[in-house]
């Protein structure tokens, strides 16, 4: 996924170890293996893409979107209505999500900052539930867990959860690697019960190993550079009619 801060060198230094770190146990642009056909395939996008042509999107396979709406509480995506209402408009269920800097603000506050501006979420069929995305710090490589704590940081994850649940009603889908999770949560179990998760890793063999709490993911992360579609390659863990559902709730 996407951070979108003023680039350094540090930034792109760290940025090229967080792509290393989630293609760890394969091959960062290999095609998916056949038994993922089937799957209502998917993508994500934040202001690095622009102003999507979401009608060739869909034509190339697109059946969700993810669209990035903010970061910590200080950041809003300036494409995000095109993307938002585009992908809506061109027929693709879609949802939005936050990239977290657990570091900046509590869990609340950005949960809150994330559902004021473009977070939300309505049963209508068209809307998946808000994301968190929550991985290895791009700004500082020396704290790549933002300076927190395995608690610490279990407990921000909960207090945004928390937050978005009572703002829209739904848990948030937790987007992260089994590398982070272990090494930033010391692999929690506390939120595979409730909370979907939405996996990257970038190996033709699959998804892999999961983080604790998760007996299966939701959503598979699967490329984040060679694929057809705008943006990162997704699949969904199911039928298109329970990709409608899921966004249903």
């Amino acid at each position: 996924m996407a951070c979108d801060r003023k680039p350094s060198r540090l930034r792109n230094r760290a940025l090229a170890a967080a792509v290393t770190t989630l293609a760890l146990g394969g091959t960062a642009l290999a095609e998916i293996d056949v038994s993922a056909a089937g799957k209502p395939k998917g993508h994500d996008v934040s202001s690095h893409q622009k102003n999507v042509d979401w009608a060739s999107a869909k034509s190339k396979g697109a059946r969700f979107v993810y669209v990035k709406a903010t970061e910590s509480t200080t950041y809003r995506n300036p494409y995000f209505d095109q993307q938002y209402e585009g992908s809506r408009d061109a027929g693709l269920i879609r949802g939005a999500y936050h990239f977290a800097v657990p570091n900046e603000s509590s869990g609340k506050t950005q949960a809150a900052y994330f559902v004021n501006n473009g977070g939300g979420w309505r049963a209508d069929g068209w809307t998946l539930p808000p994301t968190l995305d929550i991985e290895y710090n791009p700004y500082d490589r020396k704290k790549k867990c933002y300076g927190l704590s395995d608690g610490r940081m279990v407990d921000w994850i909960k207090s945004f959860s928390d937050e978005v649940k009572r703002l829209t009603g739904r848990r948030p889908v937790i987007y992260t690697t089994t590398h982070w999770w272990k090494t930033c949560t010391g692999n929690s179990a506390a939120f595979g019960a409730n909370h979907p998760l939405w996996l990257a890793r970038y190996d033709s063999a699959g998804a892999g190993e999961l983080p604790a709490g998760w007996t299966f993911w939701t959503i598979w992360q699967h490329d984040n550079a060679s694929g057809s579609l705008p943006g990162d390659q997704n699949l969904f863990n199911g039928s298109m009619a329970r990709l409608k559902k899921f966004a249903k709730g």
